[in-house]
């Protein structure tokens, strides 16, 4: 079973979203870590260094994602989960922006794949599958 660290990053306590994930990555048959809402970088890490976690997947609502997420992957790399699966998604900008460009913003930060606000999570469970070679 793959392993799964999901939380709310940075200043954000958005919790639905975050509860709703977490209930349809289990259901999908994954051991989700859930580290909750108000998450610093560092608890990500953490949480997935003491699981031996498959992938990270950052939520954030409130706009500030891109300044929350920023320097992940390098810290992600030190810690010796280089390669880790990392995913983001939600509002993940403040204002108007194209989906293009902070789809691009996010790749250049090292994150595996980028979801715009309103993804499905069942969009989100097929890829961790595929990337993580999960068979149904």
């Amino acid at each position: 079973m793959k392993t799964l660290v999901i939380g709310v990053i940075g200043s954000d306590c958005h919790a639905v979203g975050n509860k709703i994930l977490d209930h349809s990555f289990t259901q999908a048959g994954f051991n989700v870590v859930n580290i909750g809402v108000l998450s610093p970088q560092e608890d990500f890490i953490n949480a997935a260094i003491e699981t031996n976690a498959d992938a990270i997947v950052v939520s954030s609502l409130y706009g500030h994602g891109e300044i929350d997420c920023r320097g992940l992957r390098e810290k992600l790399n030190e810690s010796g989960l280089d390669g880790i699966l990392l995913y983001a998604g939600g509002n993940l900008v403040v204002g108007k922006q194209k989906w293009e460009d902070v789809h691009k913003k996010f790749k250049e930060m090292g994150f595996d794949r980028v979801y715009a606000p309103g993804t499905s999570p069942e969009i989100t469970i097929a890829d961790l599958k595929k990337d993580l070679k999960v068979e149904d």
